[in-house]
Order: structure tokens, then sequence, then C-alpha cells
């Protein structure tokens, strides 16, 4: 059993900023850090599966646990609700392991409260607007009303960005990652 705590590692962005690119390349790197696995009651991507990238389940499942106290964080975003698992976060890093989450503006809020300097937030930004808009269309996977609030939620979102621990610019995917992956292994002190 390792002495140490883990480390709680928290990657920050609006919708269409790259953060899940950014996010598989953190994984295949840093084999140390444990993927905390969220509920949704978002529907299932046709190239998710359920258990790897969310645990799926019905508003009145997630409603149920959230009134258990089941989350250490939950949100409501874009219409559906988010939540990470309080005895799997507490478990793990109480054990040494280090966890890495792809969260929400709110649910950072919120682990940062329940976990305070032992969650690290990175913020990935868009180089502006514009591009977050263009890569918002290119993806082709939301209508326009779920594009248009992206883009309105990522605007707030994007006023928050100094409030975290550190900022990473997608602007050129290679130099974001080198960014990211520098402030990585300095918070793992590897």
């Amino acid at each position: 059993m390792m002495n140490e705590r883990g480390k709680i590692i928290i990657i920050v962005a609006p919708s269409g900023t790259g953060k899940s690119t950014l996010i598989k390349r953190l994984k295949e790197e840093f084999r140390e850090l444990h993927w905390s696995v969220s509920f949704t009651t978002r529907k299932m991507r046709p190239d998710e599966v359920d258990g790897k990238h969310y645990f799926y389940i019905s508003r009145e499942e997630f409603i149920k646990k959230k009134d258990q106290g089941d989350f250490v964080e939950w949100a409501e975003v874009h219409g559906n609700f988010y939540g990470t698992s309080l005895g799997f976060v507490s478990t793990k890093i109480k054990n040494g392991f280090s966890l890495l989450f792809d969260l929400d503006v709110q649910g950072a809020d919120n682990m940062k409260t329940q976990f305070g300097d032992e969650a690290q937030c990175i913020f990935i930004s868009p180089p502006g607007i514009e591009a977050l808009e263009e890569r918002l269309r290119g993806r082709g996977t939301d209508s326009e009303d779920v594009i248009k609030l992206r883009l309105e939620n990522a605007r707030s979102e994007l006023m928050r960005r100094d409030d975290y621990d550190y900022v990473v610019v997608n602007d050129e995917l290679e130099q974001a990652y080198q960014d990211l992956r520098r402030i990585v292994g300095d918070i793992l002190k590897i």
C-alpha cells in the first residue's frame, strides 16, 4: 500500500476545445493516472461505451443517487446531469492513486470545494470564440440549438479561465499537449 495520497487532476474546458483529444494522449502517456468515469443522463453517442466513457443512467436513477449523497460533484449541463462518485474518489486518493477528471466549470468548482488544493484544475482554452464555433460546427454531432447553447456557456466559462490553477491555450494541438504534459508531470512530481 502506498503512503502518499494520490493527486486529483481536473481538466476543465468549454465544449469543442479539443479536451477529449488532449485527455486521450495524457491517458496513453501517464499510465499512473486512473480515469474517473462519471455518471450521466446524456444519451450515449455512437462511438461511446457504457462504463468506459460514462455510466449512462436515467434521470430518475441519477436524482436518487444525488439525493443519497453519492456524488462528490454533480451538475446539470446542457440539459443533462453529470456526477462523480464520492466513494470512488475518496478511496482511490486515500490509497495513493492519482485520478484524472474531465469536468465542466461547475464540477471543477465543486471538487475544489470538497478537496481544496488536492484538486489541481487545468483549464483548456480555445484561441478564441470564433475558433470554438468553427470546431463545434465541424464536429457535426449537435443541432443548431445545442451549438448556440454550448457557445453561450463557453463565453461564461472563458470568463472564469483565470480562476483555475493552470491555463493551456489549444491553438496548436501539439504545443497545447506539450504544455499540458509538463503541467501534469509537475503535479505528479515525475
